[in-house]
């Protein structure tokens, strides 16, 4: 399958993150291949968001956003990585947080890396998918469209627009007015 160019990235975070809908996501580590189709995303903007990584300027985590787009962008919150794409030409911040994925290949290993054998709830948040995926710190920085990349997105399953819904980001104390959270409707 097709990676996503790095001019994928280069656009609008939420336009970004409504095409990263059945796009597949691939993890390779140690010899081992794992993969879901992105099911679930959310748009984030730099200093005019309150919810932005970038809302008071550049800093240790969000210093990465005003970066070239298609880098990963990992933090912690609530003891767990988060996964980030950079959106938007170099010098203006924007990233698309991946939400959730549906499991396609290595599932045993993804149910070894969380610890639970509930396929339902393997990858169904930020969180959640950052551990079935083995995602760590390490991999911040590192871009999604080269080919030697441990972390890339590729070609999958054409959405149709009647399949995403919207709504407000979840977890934010702050937002914009605008639902800037991407997802399949079934």
């Amino acid at each position: 399958m097709k990676i996503l160019p790095q001019k994928f990235y280069n656009r609008d975070p939420a336009l970004v993150a409504k095409e990263l809908l059945g796009k597949l996501l691939v993890r390779k580590f140690d010899k081992k291949i794992l993969s879901g189709m992105i099911t679930e995303t959310e748009a984030y903007y730099g200093e005019n968001d309150p919810a932005s990584r970038a809302y008071k300027g550049k800093n240790k985590i969000s210093e990465l956003m005003y970066d070239e787009p298609g880098r990963l962008l990992i933090y912690m919150v609530h003891a767990n990585w988060l996964l980030n794409i950079t959106c938007l030409p170099k010098g203006i911040p924007g990233a698309v947080l991946i939400r959730a994925i549906k499991p396609i290949k290595g599932i045993e290993e993804m149910k070894r890396n969380r610890g639970i054998d509930n396929l339902k709830n393997l990858t169904n948040g930020p969180g959640k998918l950052t551990k079935a995926l083995a995602i760590d710190k390490s991999l911040h920085g590192i871009h999604v469209f080269k080919r030697d990349s441990p972390l890339q997105v590729h070609e999958f399953k054409k959405i149709k627009p009647k399949e995403i819904k919207s709504g407000f980001r979840i977890g934010v104390s702050k937002d914009l007015d605008i639902p800037l959270r991407f997802y399949l409707s079934d």
